[in-house]
């Protein structure tokens, strides 16, 4: 009988991630073994200390530093697997997306579709959260403004009174950077409550931008009529 595929585990997927991170990113591993000898020397140090020097006290508080480095050091390396993927995804299209899906927190609501994209692939993203209504604009400046003032008005049109912002996600240095801009968004001056996003987020949900077919007509279906 042929044996199963099955889904790599947890420790598996995560050494597939952190090798991919140490392929991007060199010096991802010597940071990450400097917080595990830092923290073993700080345990070394902590045991010489407050354990009197005894070897029982020695020992526990080295163990005590290993599992700390080695926390530190698991920390260190997702901070640069994050990096590297964002790095991976910046400026190809569809990237504030990813950021959108996974990385908003805090009450914060974002749409992962694109409300408004061009021929281009310049592309205009809504998110919603306590500091109001963001429109984030993705591609080439010249081309997504008009879109972004163009959504402005509808969101201004269908919730009046709401604060609008543009976020420009470009390499530039005016721009914010893809890894930058969710920390952006948290840090945005809080204007709306809880209950204020949800009624925000269900009336903008409801907007149509395109006409609808009518119910019962299938498209793919319609034939010629006969004489």
């Amino acid at each position: 009988m042929a044996k199963t595929n099955k889904e790599p585990g947890r420790v598996a997927q995560l050494l597939k991630i952190y090798k991919m991170t140490i392929q991007a990113d060199k010096t991802a591993l010597w940071w990450a073994l400097l917080a595990v000898v830092l923290g073993v020397l700080g345990g070394a140090i902590l045991g010489s200390t407050v354990g009197h020097g005894t070897t029982v006290g020695l020992v526990v508080w080295i163990v005590t530093g290993l599992l700390i480095g080695v926390l530190s050091g698991l920390i260190v390396m997702s901070r640069k697997a994050e990096h590297a993927a964002y790095a991976q995804i910046e400026g190809q299209p569809g990237a504030v997306s990813a950021v959108l899906r996974s990385a908003l927190k805090r009450g914060w609501r974002g749409s992962e579709t694109p409300i408004a994209v061009n021929r281009n692939q310049d592309a205009v993203y809504r998110a919603i959260g306590p500091a109001g209504v963001v429109l984030i604009g993705e591609g080439v400046r010249t081309r997504v403004q008009p879109m972004l003032e163009d959504e402005r008005r509808k969101v201004q049109r269908s919730v009046p009174g709401v604060e609008v912002k543009f976020v420009w996600v470009t390499q530039d240095a005016e721009g914010t950077r893809l890894m930058k801009l969710a920390p952006t968004l948290l840090k945005m001056k809080r204007s709306l409550n809880r209950n204020e996003v949800a009624a925000i987020d269900k009336r903008l949900s409801a907007l149509v931008t395109a006409m609808p077919i009518p119910k019962g007509i299938d498209p793919k279906r319609m034939r010629a009529q006969r004489r």
